[in-house]
């Protein structure tokens, strides 16, 4: 959340030129309401459980840049599905980062009538260890999509030639 992962899909996929997939995009669709709508009125483990099923759909549609939510990845099942059938690239940031970023922006259930700050530290501190499985981990600050993207399609190219798993600036 806030890590920049639509920005940079999109043009992460435009560079590549693949399709982009954003899944809370395609969650909507398949659900037939928001976000927000799928955890007030059914909660979190039936938008967790679209979220899986959606995922492994799109995963069959072939080559492709997906933006997940940042839950999707916590899911065992999910996070086998996307090892199998791609690349992962975990978007880094640091806490003020992500506050900063989160701020612009609504739509936001794990966020809705908490402390952004404290709600987005215990995420960090629940996710980041299993973020780290990713295949490519990028350290997203502020140089923006473009240089984000560079970054991303410089670890995949050096993927294909044997690199190491993580890549930092």
């Amino acid at each position: 959340m806030g890590a920049g992962k639509t920005s940079v899909g999109r043009k992460l996929a435009e560079k590549l030129d693949m399709a982009f997939v954003d899944a809370d995009e395609e969650i909507v669709k398949a659900a037939g309401c928001s976000i927000d709508d799928i955890f007030e009125l059914y909660g979190e483990k039936a938008f967790r459980d679209v979220e899986e099923k959606v995922i492994s759909r799109l995963l069959e549609e072939g080559p492709q840049v997906m933006a997940t939510g940042g839950g999707a990845f916590m899911n065992p099942k999910t996070r086998a599905l996307i090892a199998a059938a791609s690349v992962s690239v975990w978007l880094r940031a640091e806490l003020d980062v992500l506050v900063r970023r989160t701020r612009r922006r609504g739509g936001r259930p794990l966020l809705k009538n908490k402390d952004p700050r404290a709600a987005l530290k215990k995420l960090i501190d629940e996710r980041y260890p299993v973020y780290a499985e990713a295949d490519i981990i990028v350290d997203s600050k502020d140089e923006g999509p473009d240089g984000t993207v560079r970054f991303i399609a410089d670890a995949l190219d050096g993927r294909s030639e044997g690199a190491a798993k993580e890549a930092r600036r």
